[in-house]
């Protein structure tokens, strides 16, 4: 069974809680089934990486680790808030919308 998130690949969110609260970035990956979500410069993690050629040194390189998608929450990308996503049905198809009351535009 494979579970829903509530954010898409390329959305722009906003840490909800954790040691990057408060911080925007571009979600890279989605994994519903671990329900998880990998976001540009957030929750950077440092990583052994070993030589692959022979006489190459290892090094230690930062990168951005897999995150749990209820600690983001989108923003909306015409009013720049943090909104829950809302969805309505317009020529057939499912959309998504921005649930503030004064906005209310298509993401």
């Amino acid at each position: 069974m494979i579970k829903k998130v509530h954010v898409k690949t390329g959305d722009t969110v906003v840490v909800l809680s954790g040691k990057d609260k408060g911080k925007q970035g571009k979600v890279l990956a989605v994994s519903p089934k671990e329900g998880k979500v990998i976001v540009e410069g957030i929750n950077i993690a440092t990583k052994h990486v070993k030589p692959v050629q022979m006489g190459q040194s290892g090094s230690i390189a930062k990168v951005e680790a897999a995150m749990y998608a209820s600690k983001v929450q989108a923003v909306c990308p015409h009013c720049n808030r943090p909104t829950r996503i809302s969805h309505r049905i317009e020529d057939g198809k499912k959309i998504r919308v921005c649930n503030h009351k004064d906005c209310a535009k298509a993401f």
